[in-house]
Order: structure tokens, then sequence, then C-alpha cells
């Protein structure tokens, strides 16, 4: 194993000893193997520690934290102890295809940017099928890119965290947010381009798997329409007002839908119109939120 391989492959885990070993096999199957790959097992886990102690590779390595501390600062912690140049994130539930790394750092060498951010198409993995997402490459400005639709179904404009590749020494002066619980991906891309030299490079090619399995539990299918809220008002500076209200409409009126919070529909149909700058799409799919079915929506989703 090299003192100093060129990626660093963060992989935060905690409980699924079994998705976290079919992920790191997808890295260790990478056609480009100048790389390590640092699993931060968030807290106790002894499962999950027996299960990677049985792979064989000299290029596993494990970080266990003494508590848990969440995915944002887990990863955090991952780049601290890493030894690459570049970084790149991998969900414990996600999987990679072999070319993944190789031409996400084709990219990243051939870029003018000092401090390019690579990311790529996914395979979206649902109970109705495959799919491959994004079907817009990344725009200006990000956050509308991000946060806002300007079409019903889902997929249309995506940046996930198993897809991003970066230097560490970027990560270093811009992590993720400590303690963030939900949208830790969105919160970190939001705020690292506005650093010098970033721009956000794309391989039009899906090269990761995205698991969204109904049955896969994770941070970010918990519904915590507050908490989003909160998050979006302390984040309004760093998005545009079309932006705001786009996250009102699908993200925030989901979630409080599904939990039938109904005192919270005029509230936030009054925030997106006083804060925000929605256009009809927005109030379109704030409507379909309320009151179209969940199963309905399915027909209206493109591949």
């Amino acid at each position: 194993m090299k003192t100093h391989p060129s990626v660093s492959v963060i992989i935060p885990t905690l409980n699924r000893p079994h998705m976290v070993v079919r992920a790191v096999d997808s890295v260790l199957q990478q056609s480009f193997r100048d790389l390590e790959v640092l699993v931060v097992i968030d807290g106790d886990d002894g499962q999950t520690v027996g299960a990677l102690e049985s792979i064989s590779s000299p290029q596993l390595r494990l970080l266990q934290l003494p508590k848990q501390v969440g995915g944002s600062s887990a990863r955090n912690e991952g780049v601290l102890a890493s030894r690459g140049e570049w970084i790149a994130f991998l969900d414990d539930d996600d999987l990679w295809l072999p070319t993944k790394l190789e031409k996400q750092l084709a990219l990243a060498q051939s870029s003018k940017a000092s401090e390019p951010i690579v990311a790529c198409k996914v395979v979206a993995r649902t109970a109705g099928g495959d799919f491959v997402w994004p079907r817009k490459l990344p725009s200006e400005p990000l956050s509308e890119y991000l946060l806002a639709r300007n079409s019903w179904s889902q997929g249309e404009n995506l940046l996930q965290t198993s897809t991003l590749l970066a230097r560490r020494r970027l990560l270093l002066q811009v992590g993720f947010e400590d303690g963030l619980k939900k949208h830790q991906d969105w919160d970190w891309l939001l705020r690292v381009v506005r650093t010098s030299g970033v721009k956000i490079e794309f391989v039009d090619e899906p090269l990761s798997v995205w698991s969204l399995e109904p049955f896969r539990d994770s941070v970010s299918r918990k519904h915590d329409w507050q908490g989003s809220l909160t998050w979006i008002r302390d984040r309004r500076e760093l998005v545009t007002p079309r932006a705001y209200a786009g996250f009102i409409a699908t993200q925030i009126a989901s979630q409080a839908a599904r939990q039938k919070q109904w005192k919270a529909f005029l509230p936030l149909m009054t925030e997106m119109f006083q804060v925000g700058r929605p256009k009809a799409i927005d109030i379109c799919l704030l409507l379909g939120m309320w009151f179209v079915p969940t199963s309905w929506r399915g027909w209206l989703r493109p591949s």
C-alpha cells in the first residue's frame, strides 16, 4: 500500500455490514488502482468491523470513531485521516461502476479550474426500476439547479454524494457542516462553490448506482419538514429566490404532506411567495405534493 495514494475513497457507515462490504468491493474493482478505501465506522459497531476485516486488501483502512457523530462529521474525520491528493465519497448503500474513478480523474486533470469538483450521472435504483439521472447537466445558478425543478418528475437535476470527487486541500478548507442531519451534500456544494477556483465538472454517463429502494433506511428519506425549513432559512444568502421557492415546493411540502401536517400548508405557501420567487411549476408542484396521491405521481415520471 502506497503511503500517499492518488485517491482516498471515504465511506461512512454504521450498522449496515452487508451493504458496506458491497460498496467496498465496488471500489476495489475500479480500473484505477492507485487508491485507498477508508471506511469510517460512525460509532460502536462490531459486526461491521468483523465483516470488513474479512476483506483481504492492503488498500482497505478502517477508522472507528469512539461515538456516533453523523454523516457530515464522519466524512470530515475521513478527510483528516486520508492520504490521497483527491477525495471521493461513497455512501455505504451505493455502488460504483468499474471505470468511475478513471474517467473522473481524467476530466479533473484536464480541467482548467484550479479546484474542479467532478460529478457524474447515476443509475437511480428504485422500486419501479432503474433510471439514469440527471436528465440535465449542471448549470448556473447552482442553487436553482439543485433545489428547483422545471418539470413534475424527479431526476431532472442531481449532484449526488457518491459521485463527488475533489481535492483533499479543498475539503480541508471547506468541509461538511458538522452535526447537519439532512441536505448534507447540497449544503456543502452551495458553500464550496463560493471558493475561488472551484468549478463543477461533469462526466456525462452513469458511473455510480444510487440506491433509492424504499425498504432501505437513510437520513435523506426521513421526514423532518421543520428541520428542512430551518436549513433553507439558515442558507438563504446562498440561494436565489427561485431556488428558495423550489425547495419549499418540493422538499418541505413533500415531507409535511407525508406527515399529514395540514396546518403547514398555508404558512409554507405564504413563505414561498414572501421570501421566494416561484414560477408556475413551483406552485403546481407544491399543490401536487399535498393533493396528488403518491401512487399517481409514478405515472408521470419519465425514465
